[in-house]
């Protein structure tokens, strides 16, 4: 019996993973690829302030970033250390988990079109609602402490990652030229491994976790959860739960995508989703790096007004979508009908496995294996 359940949600686990593969695949080498051309060493003399502007800025570097969380906030500390603004720090790192290419496509495979529509509407809602709750609460006092303790350099976790911007390929001439240049392809090729190397764990942990609910808690205990008899208060509870699951479950970036579609057919409402998917920055493991880097009282404030945020988000998309009819109306996500059979999925992940591996090889050729040893050290380990 034990035997034939742990299958049972092993089965579920790969058929997901298998379902997602090529998304992958296609949003890490998308994300390689602006990495490749798109630099961040200027990046703290960018975001000096927390004006609209600088935010906006920020948003658009965060975008064109590595999903992986750990690295987003190991980089955020460092251009804070380098003088930018720690509003400002933040809506990179709220942008570079929630608005990259790969997490679209992947929601667009699991849940449909909507909810990464949601997910681009309601990143950038957070930033702003992130920024009033800073303007209002944020003490310049907060911030000092805060930036005296980053300034100790306490390890973390990926630092290696977040300073590895000198691959990126300088030049004035234009992107499609310096992709096409034997350094673009290597900077292309280095950044999707490395960003592999970065999340797979949260990618496993998040579709074993997402497997194993799906497989063995009922849809009854779910339907309980979620209020799914009271639709007024399920609207009320979704955004709030959700963020709770998410630092429970300890998987952060495009890993709790899986896990956000139990919850979806499971009943939570379609703000409760949105608000799951943002709190990856709000994880346990994630929380202690915080304390790490900038104090426990700084940890705590950005525990509850991230999760504010998150929750407020939220809440209007799921206004905002239902007034314009675009809230699905059918819980159908590709959780308990997920098979391996061959469809055009396979067909799409063989297509897509022989491009990973023409990155693989290229990475593999050009001291790609030595330059992932470091990716977890500091900087200050680095050598030229």
């Amino acid at each position: 019996m034990i035997i034939h359940a742990l299958a049972h949600a092993l089965s579920m686990s790969f058929a997901m993973g298998w379902e997602i593969l090529w998304p992958l695949i296609l949003g890490f080498g998308i994300s390689g690829a602006i990495q490749a051309v798109v630099s961040h060493r200027q990046m703290s003399s960018l975001l000096p302030n927390n004006k609209p502007k600088t935010l906006l800025k920020a948003a658009g570097l965060g975008a064109a970033s590595s999903s992986c969380s750990y690295a987003a906030v190991a980089l955020a500390r460092s251009i804070f250390r380098k003088g930018a603004d720690f509003t400002a720090a933040m809506a990179f790192e709220i942008a570079s988990t929630n608005l990259v290419i790969e997490l679209g496509i992947i929601m667009v495979v699991l849940l449909g079109w909507q909810f990464t529509a949601a997910e681009f509407v309601g990143g950038p809602l957070m930033i702003l609602i992130l920024a009033v709750l800073f303007r209002l609460f944020l003490t310049p006092k907060l911030v000092t402490a805060a930036r005296k303790q980053a300034e100790k350099g306490v390890s973390g976790r990926m630092e290696g990652h977040a300073s590895m911007d000198d691959m990126a390929v300088k030049g004035n001439t234009s992107v499609w030229h310096k992709l096409r240049s034997p350094g673009g392809k290597t900077a292309t090729s280095h950044f999707f491994i490395m960003d592999w190397a970065s999340i797979w764990t949260d990618i496993v942990l998040g579709l074993l976790i997402a497997g194993a609910l799906a497989a063995w808690i009922p849809q009854s205990w779910w339907k309980a959860l979620f209020f799914t008899n009271n639709h007024t208060l399920a609207l009320i509870w979704g955004p709030l739960v959700g963020p709770l699951i998410a630092v429970l479950s300890f998987v952060c970036s495009v890993g709790n995508v899986p896990l956000a579609a139990v919850l979806w057919n499971g009943g939570i409402s379609f703000g409760g989703v949105i608000a799951f998917i943002f709190a990856d920055l709000i994880v346990f493991p994630i929380l202690k790096i915080y304390k790490k880097y900038y104090g426990i009282k700084m940890a705590f404030f950005l525990f509850w007004t991230f999760y504010a945020a998150m929750a407020l988000a939220g809440y209007v998309v799921e206004g905002l979508f239902a007034l314009l009819h675009l809230t699905p109306t059918v819980r159908n996500a590709k959780v308990l009908e997920a098979s391996v059979t061959f469809n055009y999925t396979t067909i799409l992940n063989i297509v897509f496995l022989v491009l990973a591996a023409v990155l693989v090889w290229r990475f593999l050729r050009t001291g790609g294996p030595m330059m992932l040893k470091m990716m977890k050290k500091p900087a200050s380990e680095h050598t030229h």
